[in-house]
């Protein structure tokens, strides 16, 4: 039996098992794959890097639990960005499954990074209903769409919602979302009070938005696990987007492998008459 006929003839499990094995060695090793940075992620990065240490900016968690291994990188590393430069980061979501609590759990989890206070360095106001009235009311008062944080307590008691009342005390905008909030943000934040806004979307979603970032009502434009790992790259804090970039390179790379061995079976292997198919 030639070494094609054994190819035609490989248990499917043999496969799957090289797959596994692929995806569980950058998580034990540490591989490398070269990736490129895209300006709309170098924009994005330069953007948050102008905005003045201390500032007041949200991160918003506009996405579903099923898009969470591309986009909670993106969110977890525009809260580092943010605390690494002092700002005060005040979260919120339009999105009810999932988003305060991945919210709560992130800015918590990077907190503990950065020693920051709850109240003091950083505010998760939760989830409101009716993203077009919440968007717009906050324009007006912060406070009356979002009484109480994410917990319940009222923001007269959090010392950093002092010096916040409405768009006027925000500085800047970091966007994350796998739907069409992001295009609401620019039309009401951006478009009527001028808040510059960055978005990180799925790599699905990203080629929509890249006009948003040529017309300057996008600062930036992360997309997908890529986008995430870019940003990662240029803070040099490298973490789960660039092992997830290391997977799926990996998994690609054997993909095209088994494609090309496939090919190689069918041409070079010996050759079955054809069946009439009458």
């Amino acid at each position: 039996m030639s070494i094609w006929t054994k190819l035609e003839t490989l248990d499917r499990r043999w496969v799957y098992l090289m797959v596994s094995i692929a995806v569980i060695v950058p998580f034990i090793i540490e591989a490398k794959f070269p990736i490129s940075i895209t300006p709309e992620a170098r924009k994005l990065f330069e953007a948050v890097e102008a905005v003045p240490d201390s500032s007041n900016v949200f991160v918003v968690f506009d996405y579903y639990a099923s898009t969470t291994a591309e986009c909670e990188p993106m969110s977890r590393a525009a809260v580092r960005h943010f605390f690494r430069k002092d700002c005060k980061v005040i979260t919120l979501t339009n999105i009810p499954l999932g988003g305060p609590s991945m919210s709560e759990r992130v800015t918590r989890e990077v907190a503990l990074e950065y020693d920051k206070e709850y109240g003091v360095d950083f505010v998760n106001l939760g989830f409101k209903y009716g993203y077009v009235a919440v968007l717009s009311g906050m324009g007006t008062s912060i406070e009356s769409i979002f009484p109480t944080d994410n917990s319940g307590t009222p923001l007269s008691e959090l010392p950093l919602m002092d010096s916040v009342y409405n768009y006027d005390d925000i500085e800047f905008i970091f966007e994350v979302a796998d739907n069409a909030t992001a295009e609401f943000w620019v039309s009401i934040v951006n478009a009527q009070y001028g808040v510059p806004i960055g978005c990180g979307t799925t790599a699905v979603s990203a080629p929509k938005y890249y006009s948003f970032v040529q017309s300057g009502q996008f600062v930036g434009l992360l997309g997908g696990m890529k986008g995430a790992a870019e940003y990662e790259l240029m803070m040099d804090q490298p973490d789960l987007a660039v092992r997830g970039m290391a997977v799926q390179s990996l998994v690609h790379l054997l993909i095209i492998g088994f494609v090309v061995l496939g090919n190689l079976g069918y041409f070079l292997g010996p050759r079955k008459k054809k069946r009439s198919a009458f």
